[in-house]
């Protein structure tokens, strides 16, 4: 098969198409004829030599994929060959094929293309997992989400608005928040020209949000404290702005604060399979009923990675970046 291959770490002139073995397929996977894959941040990082597959992964790129299954192992009862599906990936999705294990492994909702459906797995499984399993975001509760019109931050809008959640979201440019009320979102606040955390607390009455949704990291993390209403809960998911920062600790006890860490990709595959089951219990049924849609800036042919890691790491993308097979 052909995949993407890192030749070296750094710049996204080292992604190069080359032919490669076809992926093992153990007795608890199936092999997916992938269709589309779609970037992510980690891309990027192990792109870097920043941030290696877990032991044992495709050493490929790649943590989320659509295709047809090819085979299936033994020990595999739900699915079958031609199923048409969609997949959470620790790593491979750059490729024509990837083996993954059945249970990370979801069918296309009703509505959506097979090409499209690549675009869900890991933004739905990411989001729900932390946001939701963890941090507990419930019904006529406020969330702020950074980054809202990243992948993560369009497919949040979306479904906490669907639960009837009172959405803020942060993004640097006045297309990228509009692109975000058009979403869904209630709030939205240009982080360049203007103070989120005053900005919330005016929304709120001098409160906070519930829940925020954090992937900056170190330069954020006392002014999410801040921004955070009484039993608030801080669920950071990356570190774009750096890993190391000191917080005034008294900020966190007389209001009950919470900060929760989680990365999604060094899950074992059964907890990764216990994700993915909730994302089909309650996730699906709102992208098939129109409530969740895939917000896709681009597609391109996966011979072109490398022009789909620059416009990521430029940040003037909407939503997906999708790479067609």
């Amino acid at each position: 098969m052909k995949a993407i291959v890192i030749s070296e770490p750094g710049k996204p002139e080292v992604l190069q198409l080359r032919d490669v073995a076809d992926p093992e397929v153990k007795e608890d996977e199936v092999l997916i004829r992938v269709v589309a894959t779609a970037l992510n941040r980690a891309d990027t990082l192990q792109r870097l030599g920043l941030y290696n597959p877990p032991p044992g992964s495709s050493p490929y790129l790649g943590l989320e994929c659509s295709g047809t299954i090819e085979s299936v192992g033994k020990n595999v009862s739900r699915w079958k060959v031609g199923d048409q599906v969609c997949a959470l990936l620790s790593g491979g999705g750059y490729a024509e094929k990837v083996s993954v294990p059945a249970g990370q492994i979801l069918p296309i909702p009703a509505g959506i293309s097979l090409m499209d459906a690549a675009a869900f797995p890991e933004v739905a499984c990411t989001v729900w997992s932390t946001v939701f399993m963890m941090g507990r975001l419930s019904p006529g509760e406020s969330f702020l989400v950074h980054g809202g019109s990243s992948g993560i931050g369009t497919f949040a809008i979306q479904i906490a608005k669907h639960l009837g959640v009172r959405v803020f979201v942060t993004a640097g440019n006045e297309e990228k928040l509009a692109a975000c009320k058009e979403l869904g979102a209630d709030v939205c606040i240009n982080y360049k020209t203007e103070d989120f955390v005053a900005k919330v607390k005016a929304e709120t009455d001098g409160k906070g949000v519930d829940v925020i949704l954090d992937c900056i990291g170190a330069p954020y993390l006392q002014k999410n404290l801040d921004s955070l209403n009484f039993d608030g809960r801080l669920c950071i998911i990356g570190l774009m702005g750096g890993a190391n920062a000191e917080i005034k600790l008294s900020s966190l006890l007389p209001k009950r604060l919470t900060v929760l860490g989680a990365a999604l990709r060094p899950r074992s595959a059964e907890n990764k399979a216990v994700v993915v089951a909730e994302v089909e219990k309650n996730v699906w049924p709102a992208i098939e009923a129109r409530k969740v849609k895939p917000v896709i800036h681009k597609y391109l042919p996966l011979s072109q990675a490398a022009e789909g890691h620059s416009l990521m790491e430029s940040s003037n993308h909407i939503g997906k970046i999708l790479l067609e097979t």
